[in-house]
């Protein structure tokens, strides 16, 4: 089963795109993602489509100019350096992306029905950067848009980078179906999730782990490398397991059904408990990255 959910760095390459994953190819109704590399002085078109997009740069930075307007993205010099600026894009829309240094630029997608919202331009400074757990479970996340932080039809970016020898997405997860409790409160919501992966340092390498349910069985233990993906349907998904020595990056794209925008998960009923663990702990003094680059 992990074979078609692991996808190596190169499995799903299409045209000028590195990755090139769409609702189809995943098989579910919503998420997409593209990897696009520009050669300096190189240019891509990008039409929207049915999905409104985001355009991220991992390295290097860009221009996107849509609509009459042009979005200057300084972008940065890697996914470890820094949080990066971005440019929305709504559906039914255009893009033209040029690069004149070159570089490598994420475009998370999501499809969607609505298009109230117009291209704008996300500010790195406004990126919220959030250290989370603590001791071997610390990470950082890069939470660029989820519900809060930065609006959307219905697409959810965030970024999250492990220090080497540390487990992030941990304690498992789920968020496949929406459920309320008993008092009528939303608590889970369905949304199908894309993890991108980076690793610092040649031949570095790291693990990831989804697993579902007896009614939804889902069985994947992939080990990741640069430029790899794992599609996320459904499923407890975690831990995402940073070999010691190799700091682990991933970029999390979500999107679902659902016509409110949010992140709701449960954690897995046997491992929640590790939650409460972290009181006692400190955050890994690694975190966050690039704090001298960016002090």
């Amino acid at each position: 089963m992990s074979s078609k959910y692991h996808l190596p760095n190169g499995a799903a390459a299409d045209g000028p795109y590195d990755l090139l994953i769409t609702p189809e190819s995943a098989g579910w109704g919503h998420s997409g993602l593209r990897i696009l590399p520009l050669k300096p002085g190189e240019a891509h078109t990008l039409p929207t489509g049915d999905a409104e997009f985001l355009v991220l740069p991992l390295n290097g930075g860009c221009a996107v100019t849509t609509d009459g307007r042009t979005f200057e993205l300084a972008g940065r010099s890697g996914v470890f350096a820094s949080a990066t600026d971005f440019a929305y894009l709504p559906r039914a829309s255009e893009a033209l992306i040029s690069s004149a240094q070159g570089g490598l630029f994420a475009l998370p997608s999501a499809r969607t029905e609505r298009s109230s919202l117009p291209a704008r331009y996300g500010r790195k400074e406004d990126v919220p950067v959030e250290l989370r757990g603590a001791g071997a479970c610390s990470r950082q996340v890069n939470n660029y848009c989820l519900p809060g932080t930065f609006e959307t039809e219905q697409l959810l970016v965030c970024e999250v980078l492990t220090p080497g020898g540390n487990w992030s997405s941990y304690p498992p997860h789920k968020h496949d179906e929406a459920r309320t409790d008993d008092a009528g409160k939303a608590v889970e919501s369905e949304l199908e999730e894309i993890y991108y992966f980076e690793v610092a340092g040649e031949g570095g390498f790291g693990y990831q782990r989804v697993y579902g349910t007896p009614e939804r069985p889902i069985d994947v233990l992939a080990e990741v490398r640069s430029g790899d993906t794992v599609l996320i349907p459904h499923g407890w998904h975690g831990p995402s397991i940073a070999a010691p020595g190799y700091d682990l990056y991933y970029l999390n794209v979500m999107a679902g059904p659902g016509q409110d925008r949010a992140w709701l998960i449960c954690d897995d009923p046997v491992h929640g408990w590790v939650r409460a663990t972290w009181d006692a702990q400190d955050v890994d003094d690694r975190l966050p990255f690039g704090a001298e680059e960016n002090a």
